[in-house]
């Protein structure tokens, strides 16, 4: 039997390295980090954006910003709360698996990782929410609007 110390201490423990993670966790802790904030079909759309840039770089033999999704997530500057200065990331690092938000994300990010998760966002790649305005967005159109973020596709 387990004591019950030994679990509450493993529960808090905080991953240090993110390559020790499984790509369902990497994934989960993205959609918590981009997302934990959303309705599940908010959620669910950031989620698919991770996986059409993995669809894209396969289509294209790879691609700069990773070719699986953890390197997807992983990317620098690609999703800000993996950032070194970021105040989500120590939160992401810190995770208990009992947290509402991250269990959602994680039963998400189970269904993407498997193929049974529709994409929302009609191939979107890119995202952000309604209080910036990236340089990379201006000039084109939002595919999907999904909660409190606007989706983009064929941004280049």
């Amino acid at each position: 039997m387990t004591d019950p110390q030994t679990l509450t201490r493993s529960v808090s423990t905080p991953v240090t390295d993110h390559d020790a993670l499984t790509e369902v966790e990497v994934l989960a802790r993205t959609l918590y980090g981009e997302a934990r904030g959303e309705e599940l079909r908010g959620i669910e759309a950031v989620a698919s954006v991770i996986l059409n840039r993995v669809a894209f770089a396969k289509r294209r033999g790879r691609y700069w910003w990773g070719n699986d999704i953890k390197s997807v997530c992983l990317k620098p500057a690609q999703f800000s709360c993996w950032n070194e200065a970021d105040p989500n990331r120590k939160k992401l690092l810190a995770l208990s698996p009992r947290d509402p938000a991250y269990r959602l994300c994680k039963r998400i990010a189970k269904r993407a990782v498997t193929g049974e998760l529709p994409d929302q966002t009609d191939g979107a790649t890119h995202y952000h929410t309604h209080a910036v305005d990236p340089f990379w967005a201006r000039g084109h159109v939002p595919c999907a609007e999904i909660g409190n973020h606007l989706f983009y596709k064929n941004i280049s």
